[in-house]
């Protein structure tokens, strides 16, 4: 039984279940929750309390994306599995706008729950005593109670202390993979020693990626829908999509393709996968998020000069999405890609002399700037087909 609960040998050439689909549905959710709390405390404060929300959220995607990457999700207790987890995740979005109120245990055990809940399934169910897949999950289990202690404090404490409680709780949690779950009196684990079906493993943060720029859609046509809609509304709008355009096509037509050839080489794909897809994934779906924020406070105010943290919020998103896609660029090449910096540079620019301009003109700059950086990538890709053509002949 134990063995049926792994994928098999074949696992390359699987795709995500349907199952695995229906899991994300709630990230949807997650997001558009995240975005709220953010557009509710447009200030540091609010910013540093979405961020550690959306730290939390992703570490729990991430973690079962990792976990049904070895799982095989069409076992009938892998599917029990993946349905517990989905609830608990439902839960811990349902808490997330008061998460530093009266829902802060609420989200924390939430959050607990469902770390230790499937790492105790593959430790005790789904992996055979003594095996290496034993061995990686019973570590993690153990990271994750620590943290959990600072979790569960965060969530029984309030204000200041709470925040502070969760900051410790996540830098545990993530700090874990760096260090390889390091125990007292146990062997160094060894980064080659984790099983990666690379295609399967990438085509699951697509699907994120896309989970996070569908709920763009959704809270920009909402967001239109409130307003009445005349001609510079409209015009807003078709900006505002514009932009989730320029996004899909930066990640989908460039990145994601380098991100999967990076892990072709067996002997640096685990350190490739955690650093490209566990860490530098969170900075692109943390720049989509900020990204519908500013798109939202543009299209309710197209014609209005905005106030500095609207500014902050409206250039921010593209400018994180682009310092992300720098880093996964280094990261999996070893190259600056030159035009994410000057597209950054952009996008910092844009965000000083805004002030200057009506929202709708600062979200035009900035949407011109993805699509120019899309156009540098189109035709950079272009030569460099080329260029291999010719070197075949």
């Amino acid at each position: 039984m134990t063995g049926q609960l792994r994928r098999h040998d074949d696992a390359e050439t699987q795709r995500a279940a349907t199952l695995e689909l229906f899991y994300d549905l709630v990230f949807v959710f997650s997001i558009t929750q995240i975005s709220h709390l953010l557009l509710d405390r447009l200030t540091w404060v609010g910013a540093g309390q979405a961020a550690i929300v959306l730290l939390a959220v992703w570490w729990s995607w991430n973690y079962t994306t990792w976990a049904t990457n070895e799982l095989n999700p069409n076992t009938n207790p892998v599917r029990f599995l993946l349905i517990a987890l989905m609830a608990g995740s439902l839960l811990m979005a349902i808490a997330i706008p008061d998460a530093f109120g009266d829902r802060g245990l609420l989200f924390a055990a939430a959050y607990l729950a469902i770390q230790v809940g499937r790492h105790a399934f593959i430790t005790l169910v789904a992996a055979r005593r003594g095996t290496v897949e034993r061995e990686h999950a019973g570590r993690i289990l153990v990271w994750f109670l620590i943290a959990g202690l600072f979790w569960i404090a965060g969530g029984l404490a309030e204000g200041g202390p709470r925040i502070w409680l969760w900051i410790l709780a996540l830098a545990l949690d993530y700090a874990a993979p760096l260090a390889m779950f390091p125990l007292p009196r146990r062997p160094r684990l060894a980064a080659g020693s984790w099983r990666i079906a690379s295609g399967h493993f990438t085509e699951r943060f697509g699907l994120f990626v896309i989970a996070a720029l569908g709920e763009t859609i959704v809270l920009t046509g909402v967001t239109a829908g409130a307003h009445h809609l005349d001609i510079v509304t409209i015009a807003a709008l078709a900006n505002a999509f514009a932009g989730t355009a320029a996004l899909w096509w930066l990640y989908f037509v460039s990145t994601s393709r380098i991100g999967e050839q990076s892990l072709e080489a067996e002997s640096t794909r685990t350190g490739r996968a955690r650093d490209i897809y566990t860490y530098g994934h969170v900075l692109i779906v943390g720049g989509i998020i900020l990204t519908a924020v500013g798109d939202e406070i543009v299209i309710a105010h197209p014609l209005h000069s905005l106030e500095r943290p609207q500014l902050l919020a409206v250039a921010a998103g593209p400018a994180l999405f682009l310092i992300a896609q720098l880093a996964l660029h280094l990261r999996a090449t070893g190259r600056v890609a030159y035009s994410r910096v000057a597209g950054i540079a952009s996008c910092a620019a844009i965000g000083l002399l805004g002030s200057l301009l009506p929202s709708i003109a600062v979200g035009a700059g900035l949407v011109a700037t993805l699509v120019a950086v899309a156009v540098l990538d189109s035709v950079g890709y272009s030569h460099l087909r080329s260029r291999n053509r010719c070197a075949r002949t």
